[in-house]
C-alpha cells in the first residue's frame, strides 16, 4: 500500500497509522478511510484537496496516511 506523500492526484484513504488523538485531529479535517481526496501540490508542504477545501499537511503525517490510487 502507498501512502500520502509518494502519490499525485487523486486518491481513496484507505487507513491511518496513528493513536486515536492523531486519527481524530485529521478525521476533523475530513481526512477518513473511504474518502476520496486529491494531491495539488507535493509541496512541501503536501496540499490536498478534500471537497471544496484545501488543506496544507506535513510530509510526516502523509507518510501515516495510506491510500490507494484512483485511475
Amino acid at each position: 500500500m502507498m501512502t500520502l506523500d509518494a502519490v499525485e492526484g487523486k486518491v481513496r484513504i484507505k487507513g491511518i497509522v496513528g493513536g486515536r488523538g492523531f486519527v481524530r485531529r485529521l478525521a476533523d479535517m475530513g481526512l477518513i478511510p473511504g474518502k476520496v481526496v486529491e494531491v495539488v501540490s507535493k509541496g512541501p508542504p503536501i496540499v490536498v484537496r478534500v471537497m471544496d477545501s484545501e488543506i496544507a499537511i506535513g510530509r510526516g503525517i502523509a507518510k501515516k496516511i495510506l491510500v490507494e490510487v484512483l485511475k
